[in-house]
């Protein structure tokens, strides 16, 4: 069936799922997972194993399973993050779908985990397919205004040719810089991912793959969430 949803927002269940009374499993479970992570356990098993212990559903498995990495992860991350300081006249290439969603969820209500390596990530997922929901213009317009107000140079986005809708959002994206007279280049590639952890300028994502090998990066949606949607739902998983 096509996807009529007019939100990036929570799922029916999430109120009930993510309750304050079930955050105390979620933490334990993170924590185990980080654990067993650190020690060499294959991620698969490894969330099999304390989902399993926790009697964790699918979603909230998912929710673990994108908040918890080694130690050694975590602390690869931690030192090759930059400041918002260090972005001003430098260029800044971003991990388009990845960003972006994250805001849209924040806004429109959705669960945010703030995960073990203290990046923000949500719970959305695209499928192959991209759909711009209401908050899809809001959320450009605070990525646009808070780059600008820190004097980031350059914006390269970087979206996933693959995923349908890719080059109607690379429009919206130009049309919006146009408009606004930011700096943007917006660029359809195959994969973003080797493209972002390869690259010489400092990077914006919260994909893990990318934090692993990236030389510099911008926890940019974390950030624009805790600037301008104070009011957001964060589930914290971090502290484990």
């Amino acid at each position: 069936m096509p996807d009529r949803r007019n939100h990036r927002g929570a799922h029916p269940q999430d109120r009930l799922l993510f309750a304050r009374d079930a955050e105390p499993d979620l933490r334990r479970a993170t924590s185990d997972l980080n654990w067993l992570l650190t020690h060499g356990y294959a991620s698969v098993s490894a969330l099999k194993l304390v989902g399993d212990r926790y009697a964790l559903n699918a979603r909230q498995r998912l929710a673990v399973g994108r908040c918890a990495c080694s130690e050694e992860d975590a602390n690869r991350r931690q030192m090759h993050q930059v400041e918002t300081p260090d972005l001003a006249g430098a260029e800044l290439w971003i991990d388009g779908y990845n960003v972006l969603t994250s805001l849209e969820a924040a806004l429109s209500g959705g669960v945010i985990l703030l995960a073990h390596d203290g990046c923000l990530r949500d719970m959305a997922s695209m499928h192959g397919s991209y759909r711009k929901v209401a908050e899809t213009i809001p959320a450009i317009e605070i990525l646009g205004e808070l780059l600008a107000e820190w004097n980031v140079s350059s914006c390269r986005w970087l979206l996933d040719q693959p995923v349908s809708n890719s080059g109607r959002l690379k429009t919206m994206l130009r049309e919006l810089s146009e408009e606004r007279g930011w700096n943007w280049e917006i660029d359809l590639v195959p994969d973003p991912d080797p493209v972002l952890s390869a690259a010489d300028q400092i990077v914006a994502s919260a994909d893990s793959q990318i934090l692993n090998q990236a030389g510099r990066w911008f926890n940019l949606a974390r950030t624009a969430v805790e600037e301008r949607v104070p009011e957001a739902w964060v589930v914290d998983l971090s502290g484990c």
